[in-house]
């Protein structure tokens, strides 16, 4: 039986189809065609390292030559800036993309096939782009100009540390392209950013900047052993600028909140600012000096802003709020005042303050900028996971930057505080997604007719819906068409004898999906307004009317294409493979700093960071 049957007794007989798009994987044509074309990408990118390497492509010589040559780019050695160049317009297309897509699939819900959705070819794109990076950073050095930290690829050949790492995170998120054609093909098209192939395209582009900013180092170290003098302030620019791509990648993991159609508890909501601005900003005012991590929030702020610009009033899709992180920023410079000779120390600090202090600050912005603000019923839970996971996240920036410094302690206490900082997310995250619903709630819905298709409604509860004030009780409509006007999020009003109203008209007719949402606690609970019928998914109707109707796991109305017959060991083995796989990147990170701030020469002393204590 299909699972919306569960929700109402009796159906409108006679319904007409209006949503028949595939549900589960896309066309074998789709799927032959996206993959010649990555394969033409690859072999053009394979021919263009062959004919430098062997002296045929003069085109990359001369343009090394002339950034050498130029003061500000000639800060870091050519064959490290041209690839970082390139990841990072990289990393702003996919950014562009994601953000489109994910508007895209808030208003028309899933796709028609991959190639049937314009914001897939800049994701496609950017993503191959950072992966090219890598490669390119792997092959434009000759092995005199590598240093200690570089890995032998073959007789010859040697390959710095950060270009290695850059190569897999672009080649991860890569591979979510396919896997997640696997995972719809067995699971479903599931329609939310937190599927798990989806995070593997977010995390290895977020995380490609830690690559990125190893591969600074090594170009930075081999310019200095040049005896060149390089340019303080591009210096500072430039690192700032990389470091607010760190955060950009970092608050890419918050994008439902930001359009406000969340899929999981609010908690994870400040749970996820937290981690990014402790990592991030740590990382800006260690690595880079006074008043950077202000700085990264300018860059940040500058291209994420612009994005949504881009994306909201420029091609007329959904607009999606920005986190400030600008109190978080400032909460990093003012513990530096104390603690910037203390890594570890300033940012275990400044993670505890931001998960107080910038908690506030975030709390007091989304009351003005979200369409899902923070309340009460989250501030316990909401600060504990923000500090926890704050404290956490610094001790890694803390670490990252002792890294870059060539300055990690001995071998032991590094990776313990790299396991515990870990772990700690980890904590915080399992906690986070871990939702109940109520059994015992039902609904009472009184339909008035608004005209064009929309209603008012007026809802009664058997009993009292939440516990103080909810997360948010709303009436949710999405997947209504494309543009700005495909998402209504409407805060029912409680009236008097506990009846709620929306305080607008509501959509409830074609392709709309409007459900009453209900977040209390760990309760994620929802019941259907209206609901199309959905031929491919053989689903009925749930048409809007008077009457009594349960309250259900939300998720099956959010995620409705998603097959609810899958054994549950197929889920865990599919899992399992992308969560090991997401380890083995972050692992592999961990591997890469600690083996660029071991890899010691005699003569680059002069180049290392100063022992300071932990």
């Amino acid at each position: 039986m299909p699972a919306s049957l569960r929700f109402v007794d009796v159906l409108a007989s006679g319904p007409v189809a209006v949503e028949d798009r595939p549900a589960g994987a896309a066309a074998l044509s789709e799927v032959a065609l996206a993959s010649g074309l990555a394969l033409l990408m690859t072999i053009a990118l394979g021919a263009i390292v062959l004919a430098h390497r062997s002296g045929r492509l003069p085109a990359l010589t001369r343009l090394m030559a002339w950034m050498d040559r130029s003061r500000f780019f000639g800060t870091l050695a050519p064959w490290a800036q041209v690839p970082l160049m390139v990841a990072m317009v990289s990393l702003i297309t996919a950014l562009l993309g994601m953000y489109w897509d994910i508007s895209l699939h808030i208003g028309l819900g899933r796709d028609e096939g991959p190639l049937a959705n314009p914001a897939h070819y800049p994701i496609l794109f950017g993503l191959f782009g950072i992966s090219a990076a890598g490669v390119l950073a792997c092959a434009l050095p000759r092995q005199d100009e590598v240093g200690p930290s570089g890995v032998k690829l073959a007789p010859g050949w040697h390959a710095p540390a950060g270009g290695v790492l850059l190569t897999g995170a672009g080649t991860y998120a890569l591979l979510g392209f396919p896997l997640d054609d696997v995972w719809h093909r067995i699971f479903g098209q599931d329609v939310t950013l937190w599927g798990p192939t989806h995070l593997m395209l977010i995390g290895g582009a977020g995380l490609s900047l830690v690559a990125m900013a190893v591969l600074f180092e090594e170009g930075r170290v081999a310019t200095e052993q040049s005896g060149r003098r390089t340019s303080a302030v591009a210096t500072y620019v430039l690192k700032a600028c990389l470091v607010g791509g760190l955060l950009i990648g970092m608050s890419v993991f918050q994008a439902e909140f930001d359009f406000g159609v969340p899929q999981f508890r609010l908690v994870l909501q400040p749970f996820l600012i937290a981690v990014a601005a402790a990592f991030s900003l740590v990382v800006a005012r260690l690595w880079i000096g006074r008043g950077a991590a202000v700085a990264a929030v300018l860059f940040y702020l500058v291209v994420r802003g612009g994005v949504s610009v881009v994306v909201g009033p420029v091609l007329g899709e959904l607009w999606a709020a920005v986190p400030l992180y600008l109190a978080e920023a400032l909460i990093v410079e003012l513990v530096a005042l104390r603690l910037a000779s203390r890594p570890l120390a300033l940012g275990v600090t400044s993670g505890v303050l931001i998960g107080t202090v910038g908690y506030a600050a975030e709390h007091a912005w989304t009351q003005v900028a979200f369409r899902l603000p923070w309340t009460s019923d989250v501030v316990v839970e909401g600060v504990l996971m923000a500090t926890v996971a704050g404290a956490a996240a610094g001790l890694l920036g803390g670490l990252l930057v002792r890294g870059l410094r060539r300055d990690l302690p001995d071998a032991v206490r590094p990776r313990l505080h790299f396991g515990l900082a870990l772990a700690g997310i980890a904590v915080c995250a399992a906690n986070g997604v871990v939702a109940t619903h109520p059994d015992d709630l039902r609904g009472t819905v009184a339909v008035s007719e608004a005209g064009g298709g929309e209603v008012d409604l007026e809802v009664t509860f058997d009993r009292e819906p939440a516990d103080g004030e909810p997360a948010w009780l709303t009436v949710t409509g999405w997947q209504g068409g494309a543009g700005s006007e495909g998402l209504v999020v409407d805060h029912l009003a409680e009236g008097e004898e506990g009846v709620w109203r929306t305080t607008r008209p509501v959509p409830a007719d074609g392709t709309w999906k409007t459900m009453v949402r209900l977040h209390d606690g760990r309760d994620l609970t929802a019941m259907p307004v209206f609901l199309p019928e959905d031929a491919a998914l053989d689903e009925p109707e749930i048409p809007v009317g008077d009457g009594t109707r349960p309250f259900d796991e939300e998720k099956l109305l959010l995620q409705r294409e998603l097959s609810d017959d899958v054994p549950g060991w197929l889920w865990l083995a599919a899992g399992s493979v992308v969560l090991l796989c997401s380890l083995a990147l972050v692992l592999g990170l961990g591997w890469g700093v600690s083996r660029f701030a071991r890899a010691t020469r005699p003569e680059v002393g002069a180049g290392r960071g100063p022992k300071v204590p932990a």
